[in-house]
């Protein structure tokens, strides 16, 4: 758990509906500084969907969110200023270097002119892609494509970083190597990361605070120890966590759409 109490993440209420279907049903948490927050559960549950709320790419149904003290909704050029998004679909463009990737994104963000060589040497040695700064993106592997979406992300430093499935479509190495590198920057900054997945090892081993959705609802919250706790002894584990309070195992959630994009994305990362 962290020490820092300071909320800097906070969701009232908050309900997102396409036409009769409901994605997001009344949801309230809050996320504080510094922490690594991970919003669980299977495809469909509204992971997604909430996170695109409050990157202010999907405006709310009903409800409130505001990240960094700026709302969502009425406030959306500040929330975009202090945040970094990493969505699910690919980001890096295959015919740029990786250098030149971040050099894009330099500019998107207007860093200042004489910064921008410097902070993308920083973010290459940070995500250890230094040695292949200068290879076109489509020759990396997909571990190493997301580690320079997490570059680009972060290349302007802002508070909060977002997560949308960040190992989706990547073999168990591939995987293990971008957890190392989101564990680095939970030790080495202040940033605090919120993410979404469906692997609960990823939540367990990243995570200092968890919510677990299911049917657009967060039906249980707390530190992954916290939620073991509550169902049984030492040796629960955050799979049988997922089970008790949705009655599901993760395999079993997801749309044909939800599937038919979480390959699209593995084959474009293979």
């Amino acid at each position: 758990m962290q020490e820092n109490r300071t909320p800097i993440i906070e969701v009232s209420d908050l309900v997102k509906r396409f036409g009769d279907n409901t994605a997001v049903d009344h949801v309230s948490f809050v996320v504080n500084e510094g922490e690594v927050f991970g919003l669980l559960g299977p495809n469909g549950a509204g992971k997604s969907t909430i996170i695109k709320m409050l990157t202010t790419l999907l405006p709310p149904t009903s409800g409130r969110a505001s990240v960094a003290g700026f709302d969502v909704a009425q406030q959306q050029m500040a929330v975009r200023r202090c945040i970094g998004y990493v969505p699910q679909a690919l980001s890096a463009d295959g015919n740029l270097t990786g250098y030149e990737n971040l050099l894009v994104f330099a500019k998107l963000y207007d860093l200042p002119r004489a910064e921008r060589a410097e902070k993308v040497r920083r973010a290459l040695v940070f995500t250890g892609l230094q040695e292949v700064a200068d290879k076109l993106v489509r020759t990396y592997s997909g571990g190493m494509i997301r580690r320079l979406e997490v570059a680009q992300a972060m290349l302007h430093q802002p508070q909060v970083l977002f997560l949308d499935e960040p190992t989706v479509g990547l073999d168990p190495v591939a995987r293990k190597a971008v957890w190392e590198h989101l564990g680095n920057l939970r030790t080495q900054t202040s940033m605090t990361i919120f993410l979404t997945t469906h692997y609960m090892e990823e939540a367990d081993s990243l995570c200092n605070r968890i919510a677990i959705m299911h049917l657009g609802k967060i039906v249980a919250q707390g530190a992954p120890e916290e939620l073991k706790a509550s169902i049984g002894g030492p040796d629960v584990t955050l799979d049988a966590v997922f089970t008790h309070y949705t009655g599901n195992t993760l395999e079993s959630g997801g749309s044909y759409r939800e599937t038919a994009r979480t390959r699209r994305t593995a084959r474009r990362l293979g």
